[in-house]
């Protein structure tokens, strides 16, 4: 039995209380929000602090704004609340499934939004008991110095598994952070690195309070998930799609995100320009389809063969895209798992 290291346990009832406890332990301390990526990591040594302080006790950080001219989400809202939702749908439908696709029922019952769009990254050599990451000296990641991934690399290359990381990405979302400094605001985009350690821009101060999405009326958003069952497993590819389309089913604005195939989500910006200006056509959504697969460069840390799942994130994309176009592919898509699984 894998056991919890001594800890010292803090629950602020205000968000100000938060950020002052944050202040004064800094790296000591990290906020926990549901629990079900920290808990198991500190289980596995991947993360020791001397401090948890629970977020699950401040209300602001549980609060739904939704308005005609966007809405903010508060950082604690269960990922079941907001697959359950009905609100989240049409422009902000890509957020609804990616939640509706992590893990388990009771998991998503206690994790949080804010919690995956954090999530750590993951690799077969470092998601692994402590003794097991001993015996093979340690990784880059955490305790070691190679990355057995890639042994020649400076970098660690584990890789981004959030779910609703692309989504949000893809609806063009931001995200508040809170010291006790200020606070700021910030593209989620922005607020990934492409490096397996320093993954998030989050400073140990801060708190990600809230996400703030614009109105996405006239919108359409998908998500796909690729993993080997159909529940708990983390995505090995996903890919998240929007687009604003005229009455004439003409693509006028648009985003793509790759996900799971690098250290942070990949936005797909060649192959979301490519659609401007032109229907969701067979040309057009090949097209997108093969730009956006030139970005994704998977390595062999995680579920099936790498060259495999860059073959496939073209198909992806074009499942995304033909679901905007108002194509029913999900059937599809599960007779193409089957097929490729067995």
């Amino acid at each position: 039995m894998m056991r919890l290291p001594v800890f010292e346990f803090r629950a602020p009832r205000t968000l100000e209380e938060a950020v002052r406890i944050l202040d004064g332990e800094r790296t000591n301390a990290m906020p926990l929000a549901g629990g079900t990526d920290l808990l198991p990591n500190m289980k596995r040594r991947q993360q020791v602090p001397r401090m948890l302080m629970s977020l699950r006790h401040i209300e602001s950080l549980n609060c739904v704004a939704l308005n005609n001219s966007g809405s903010r989400l508060g950082a604690c809202l269960t990922l079941s609340e907001i697959a359950a939702d009905p609100r989240f749908r049409n422009g902000w439908t890509a957020l609804a499934q990616a939640a509706s696709l992590v893990a388990t029922p009771q998991i998503r019952n206690m994790a949080t939004l804010g919690g995956n769009i954090c999530l750590d990254t993951r690799c077969n050599y470092y998601d692994q008991s402590y003794e097991w990451r001993k015996s093979i000296d340690f990784c880059l990641k955490k305790d070691g110095t190679t990355c057995w991934v890639a042994p020649g690399s400076s970098k660690c290359l584990a890789i981004s598994s959030t779910d609703t990381g692309p989504a949000l990405m893809a609806l063009g979302a931001r995200v508040r952070l809170v010291s006790r400094s200020g606070e700021r605001e910030v593209l989620l985009s922005d607020l990934y690195n492409n490096d397996g350690i320093d993954y998030i821009k989050r400073r140990p101060d801060e708190i990600l309070a809230e996400i703030v999405l614009d109105s996405l009326r006239e919108w359409k958003s998908t998500y796909w998930k690729l993993r080997r069952r159909g529940s708990f497993d983390f995505p090995v590819l996903s890919v998240a799609a929007a687009a604003h389309l005229s009455k004439g089913n003409v693509v006028e604005d648009a985003r793509i995100v790759v996900g799971s195939a690098a250290c942070r989500p990949l936005p797909a910006t060649e192959a979301a320009k490519s659609l401007l200006g032109r229907s969701l056509n067979q040309s057009s959504i090949e097209e997108a389809a093969a730009l956006a697969a030139r970005i994704a460069k998977p390595l062999d840390n995680t579920d099936f063969d790498m060259t495999w799942r860059k073959r496939v994130t073209a198909e992806f994309v074009s499942y995304a895209l033909r679901e905007l176009r108002g194509d029913d592919v999900r059937t599809e898509r599960e007779s193409f798992t089957r097929y490729s699984f067995e």
